[in-house]
Protein backbone atom coordinates (compact mmCIF):
# COMPACT_ATOMS: atom_id res chain seq x y z
CA UNK A 1 0.00 0.00 0.00
CA UNK A 2 1.37 3.32 -1.01
CA UNK A 3 -1.45 5.80 -0.43
CA UNK A 4 -4.15 6.54 2.11
CA UNK A 5 -6.74 5.50 -0.50
CA UNK A 6 -4.96 2.14 -0.92
CA UNK A 7 -5.06 1.65 2.84
CA UNK A 8 -8.72 2.61 3.11
CA UNK A 9 -9.70 0.26 0.29
CA UNK A 10 -7.72 -2.58 1.89
CA UNK A 11 -9.43 -2.02 5.25
CA UNK A 12 -12.85 -1.97 3.61
CA UNK A 13 -12.24 -5.10 1.52
CA UNK A 14 -10.26 -7.17 4.01
CA UNK A 15 -11.73 -6.21 7.37
CA UNK A 16 -15.10 -4.47 7.13
CA UNK A 17 -16.38 -6.96 4.56
CA UNK A 18 -15.45 -9.85 6.86
CA UNK A 19 -17.34 -8.33 9.80
CA UNK A 20 -20.41 -7.77 7.61
CA UNK A 21 -20.42 -11.21 5.96
CA UNK A 22 -19.19 -13.43 8.79
CA UNK A 23 -19.50 -11.43 12.01
CA UNK A 24 -15.79 -11.69 12.78
CA UNK A 25 -12.41 -10.45 11.61
CA UNK A 26 -9.21 -9.03 13.01
CA UNK A 27 -9.41 -7.00 16.22
CA UNK A 28 -7.16 -4.30 17.61
CA UNK A 29 -5.18 -5.35 20.69
CA UNK A 30 -4.47 -2.64 23.24
CA UNK A 31 -2.42 -2.62 26.41
CA UNK A 32 -4.85 -2.73 29.36
CA UNK A 33 -3.18 -0.05 31.40
CA UNK A 34 -2.19 2.46 28.74
CA UNK A 35 -4.72 1.63 25.99
CA UNK A 36 -1.82 1.86 23.52
CA UNK A 37 -2.39 -0.12 20.31
CA UNK A 38 0.11 -3.00 20.34
CA UNK A 39 -1.12 -5.32 17.58
CA UNK A 40 -3.99 -7.26 16.06
CA UNK A 41 -5.55 -10.67 16.63
CA UNK A 42 -8.65 -12.28 15.20
CA UNK A 43 -10.39 -14.79 13.00
CA UNK A 44 -10.06 -14.85 9.22
CA UNK A 45 -11.85 -16.92 6.56
CA UNK A 46 -9.53 -17.28 3.59
CA UNK A 47 -10.91 -18.58 0.30
CA UNK A 48 -7.96 -20.96 0.05
CA UNK A 49 -8.63 -22.67 3.41
CA UNK A 50 -11.58 -24.85 4.37
CA UNK A 51 -11.49 -23.74 8.01
CA UNK A 52 -11.45 -20.38 9.75
CA UNK A 53 -7.96 -19.42 10.84
CA UNK A 54 -6.62 -17.32 13.66
CA UNK A 55 -4.08 -14.64 13.01
CA UNK A 56 -2.06 -12.31 15.18
CA UNK A 57 0.65 -9.73 14.70
CA UNK A 58 2.25 -7.42 17.24
CA UNK A 59 4.66 -4.53 17.11
CA UNK A 60 8.16 -5.91 17.76
CA UNK A 61 8.62 -4.07 21.05
CA UNK A 62 5.68 -6.07 22.48
CA UNK A 63 6.93 -9.52 21.44
CA UNK A 64 7.66 -12.03 24.19
CA UNK A 65 5.24 -10.57 26.74
CA UNK A 66 2.41 -13.09 26.35
CA UNK A 67 0.10 -10.77 24.41
CA UNK A 68 -0.27 -13.14 21.46
CA UNK A 69 -1.17 -16.03 23.74
CA UNK A 70 -3.60 -13.97 25.83
CA UNK A 71 -5.41 -12.40 22.88
CA UNK A 72 -5.47 -15.61 20.80
CA UNK A 73 -6.91 -17.55 23.76
CA UNK A 74 -9.72 -15.00 24.06
CA UNK A 75 -10.38 -14.98 20.31
CA UNK A 76 -10.51 -18.79 20.19
CA UNK A 77 -12.97 -18.92 23.10
CA UNK A 78 -15.09 -16.28 21.34
CA UNK A 79 -15.01 -18.22 18.07
CA UNK A 80 -16.05 -21.42 19.81
CA UNK A 81 -18.81 -19.93 21.98
CA UNK A 82 -20.31 -17.34 19.62
CA UNK A 83 -19.72 -18.93 16.20
CA UNK A 84 -19.64 -22.61 17.17
CA UNK A 85 -16.21 -23.19 15.66
CA UNK A 86 -15.05 -26.67 16.65
CA UNK A 87 -11.90 -26.43 14.53
CA UNK A 88 -9.66 -23.43 14.01
CA UNK A 89 -6.47 -23.46 11.94
CA UNK A 90 -3.43 -21.21 11.76
CA UNK A 91 -0.76 -20.64 9.16
CA UNK A 92 2.77 -19.37 9.59
CA UNK A 93 6.05 -19.33 7.75
CA UNK A 94 8.30 -22.27 8.59
CA UNK A 95 10.89 -20.00 10.23
CA UNK A 96 8.49 -18.05 12.46
CA UNK A 97 9.50 -19.86 15.64
CA UNK A 98 7.82 -17.32 17.94
CA UNK A 99 4.40 -17.84 16.36
CA UNK A 100 4.87 -21.60 16.23
CA UNK A 101 5.66 -21.60 19.96
CA UNK A 102 2.49 -19.59 20.70
CA UNK A 103 0.36 -21.90 18.54
CA UNK A 104 1.73 -25.01 20.26
CA UNK A 105 1.11 -23.45 23.70
CA UNK A 106 -2.50 -22.82 22.57
CA UNK A 107 -2.87 -26.51 21.72
CA UNK A 108 -2.45 -26.31 17.95
CA UNK A 109 -0.73 -29.22 16.23
CA UNK A 110 1.18 -29.15 12.96
CA UNK A 111 -0.80 -30.84 10.16
CA UNK A 112 0.96 -30.14 6.89
CA UNK A 113 2.90 -27.75 4.71
CA UNK A 114 0.73 -25.93 2.15
CA UNK A 115 0.70 -23.06 -0.32
CA UNK A 116 -2.14 -20.59 0.20
CA UNK A 117 -2.18 -19.81 -3.51
CA UNK A 118 -0.26 -20.62 -6.68
CA UNK A 119 3.20 -19.09 -6.60
CA UNK A 120 3.21 -18.50 -2.82
CA UNK A 121 5.96 -19.80 -0.60
CA UNK A 122 5.20 -22.86 1.49
CA UNK A 123 3.59 -22.23 4.86
CA UNK A 124 2.91 -24.46 7.84
CA UNK A 125 -0.72 -25.30 8.66
CA UNK A 126 -1.59 -25.95 12.31
CA UNK A 127 -4.99 -27.07 13.62
CA UNK A 128 -6.86 -26.93 16.91
CA UNK A 129 -9.99 -28.97 17.53
CA UNK A 130 -11.78 -31.68 15.62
Amino acid sequence: MRTIDDSCNYILQAFVDSYQRLGFGLYLVESKGTRISIGICGLVKRASLEDVDIGFAFLPKYWGNGYAYESASAVMAYGESVFGLSRIVAVTTPDNHGSIKVLEKLGFRFEQTIKLSEGDAETKLFAHGI
